[in-house]
């Protein structure tokens, strides 16, 4: 089984990347989970969401503490490396939205060896691409490379039916961008 936890703020669509993973892993064939965790929070605070992705019925229904997979879709989060990097062991993988290298974020943060470290520049995609600082999409892109868990094109179809018309183009081609653009080390 797969487990992923994403981190970033309130209005910033972690849940929404969440949603949309679990969706297309559902379409094809896989069985999905995908949780938020927050409370009362308003935008712009830290929150949580997660998913679980495996080729059997999924029977846990707790949060997820050692991750395979985190994500970081909004860099002001890395000031608590700590609770990033809860419980990922080694053979897991950090993604960070960053224009820093995977070195720079290894050191910054002492990742565990073990540990593969990707970065991508999501926020200037976000804007390039969408206009808009929303990085969640080009986070999917950055994850599809790092851990291709579903294809492409299952990614590409739950946002084109989230997002109908050129909202969901442009999500595409920010997710698509990412998955050329992550670096990893």
């Amino acid at each position: 089984m797969l487990e992923i936890r994403w981190h970033g703020r309130g209005g910033q669509g972690v849940w929404s990347a969440s949603i949309l993973l679990a969706t297309a892993a559902i379409r094809t064939g896989k069985y999905a989970q995908s949780f938020p965790e927050f409370g009362p929070e308003r935008t712009g605070a830290p929150v949580q969401a997660y998913n679980r992705i495996d080729d059997k019925p999924i029977v846990i229904h707790s949060n997820i503490y050692e991750p395979d997979i985190v994500i970081v879709i909004d860099p002001t989060l890395l000031e608590n490396a700590k609770a990033i990097l809860s419980g990922i062991e080694p053979g897991g993988h950090l993604l960070v939205n960053t224009p820093e290298s995977p070195d720079q974020i290894r050191k910054k943060l002492e990742v565990p060896e073990g540990v593969r470290v990707w970065t991508v520049d999501a926020t200037t995609i976000a804007l390039e691409e969408m206009g808009r600082a929303i990085t969640n999409t080009p986070m999917l892109g950055a994850l599809l490379k790092a851990v291709p868990v579903v294809p492409l094109d299952a990614i590409k179809t739950v946002v084109r039916e989230r997002w109908p018309g050129e909202v969901g183009e442009k999500n595409i081609r920010a997710i698509e961008r990412a998955l050329k653009e992550v670096k990893s080390g």
